[in-house]
């Protein structure tokens, strides 16, 4: 059953009975007759004699599964397992409407720099990895109205004060994936950043991981953007055109 479930979701048009039986190495007769089942649970449906595709039952339990996540429960178990793997501060961060709020955090319990990432803590934008992230999703006039919007306040000499240098970092988060906050926010701590997406390919979290500058080290955008793809797909992403 699986096996055919997934040829069929692997195929934008309906598949005959022959493909699905080739594809699946099962016999005709064999699939002929797991199909009929699922199409009278309407997990198939048959929009042509001997073709088959996806059944709108598999989008209402979609639906019912995609209402029940917790995107906080749901990633605090990948943000345990990058901790305990680099020993620092683990942030989970999403955007509400000109500022970040973090809604999770692992602690590294072992910083003595005051850092803003609390949970239920906020920041601007454009003065985090995170918020970069989002800024970076927007188009050009987006971005250009949340300048005038805010002014692009700074927190210190190396915060992000002017539309050119924010556009510049944006374009390279958009090559790469991965935003950075090099004391941008607080003298002595950096940060790094990768985004976390929903099933639709929506940009809806941002994973960070804040140290002191001198802890940082090169390795880990890497380990965040795979943990932030890790969640994603939890979530139901899967990269390329949909």
């Amino acid at each position: 059953m699986m096996a055919l479930l997934d040829v069929l979701a692997e195929s934008p048009d309906p598949v005959s009975l022959k493909t699905l039986a080739q594809r699946t190495g099962l016999h005709p007769s064999t699939a002929h007759r797991i199909l009929a089942s699922l199409t009278s649970s309407r997990f198939v449906q048959r929009p042509d004699a001997g073709s088959y595709q996806l059944g709108i039952r598999l989008l209402e339990l979609g639906n019912l599964v995609k209402s029940r996540i917790h995107l906080r429960q749901l990633a605090l178990p990948f943000m345990q397992q990058l901790h305990e793997r680099i020993g620092e501060s683990v942030n989970l961060g999403i955007r509400h409407e000109d500022e970040i709020i973090y809604i999770e955090r692992t602690s590294a319990g072992r910083s003595l720099v005051r850092v803003v990432y609390l949970v239920g803590g906020r920041a601007p934008l454009h003065l985090t990895s995170v918020g970069k992230l989002f800024l970076a999703e927007d188009p050009p006039e987006a971005v250009r109205d949340y300048a005038r919007r805010t002014g692009l306040p700074g927190k210190t000499a190396h915060s992000l004060v002017t539309l050119a240098a924010l556009e510049k970092d944006l374009e390279r988060i958009r090559r790469h994936q991965v935003g950075f906050d090099a004391e941008e926010a607080e003298v002595g701590l950096k940060c790094v950043a990768a985004p976390i997406r929903d099933d639709e390919g929506k940009l809806v979290a941002g994973l960070s991981v804040s140290a002191p500058t001198e802890r940082h080290q090169e390795g880990w955008p890497a380990l965040v953007r795979e943990t932030a793809d890790a969640i994603s797909q939890a979530l139901g992403y899967r990269p390329g055109p949909r």
